[in-house]
């Protein structure tokens, strides 16, 4: 019989695979969040592309308005004739909005309030306006720009 010594086999430090195994995950996170699929555009991760027809004026009610979620814009009719258009998320903490009436943008989150003239806070708990978003009418046709 031999007596052959019976020594521990080192392996990598405890660190080191601590190191290793975050590493993978960052990796794997990364990888994930840079999608190689081409197929959306700037302009769909922005909101609506230029060009987008919306509505038609009729559809806009005079001193409220209507919001087009899947733009992400609100247009409005502050008096007759006069149209205006702005984000539809909310300053405050990034909610779509979903009222408009009287004159007011109404977000349901915290009930900020908002101006149908100028995107301007009218109630908090929001302390900016809306961002104001550009749109052309042509005859009665309203379209992003």
């Amino acid at each position: 019989m031999s007596s052959a010594s019976l020594q521990p086999v080192s392996g990598p430090a405890r660190r080191t695979v601590m190191a290793a195994a975050g590493a993978a995950g960052l990796t794997v996170a990364l990888t994930a969040c840079g999608s190689e699929d081409d197929s959306s555009d700037s302009a769909t991760e922005q909101g609506a592309a230029a060009g987008t027809a919306l509505a038609k004026t009729t559809d806009i009610p005079e001193g409220g308005g209507k919001i087009f979620a899947d733009q992400g814009v609100v247009v409005t009719q502050p008096t007759a004739g006069t149209y205006k258009a702005f984000s539809s998320k909310c300053t405050h903490a990034g909610c779509a909005v979903t009222g408009v009436t009287n004159g007011v943008i109404t977000c349901p989150c915290h009930n900020s309030e908002f101006s149908v003239t100028d995107g301007s806070v009218k109630k908090g708990p929001a302390t900016e306006a809306l961002a104001a978003e550009q749109i052309t009418v042509s005859g009665d046709s309203i379209t992003l720009a």
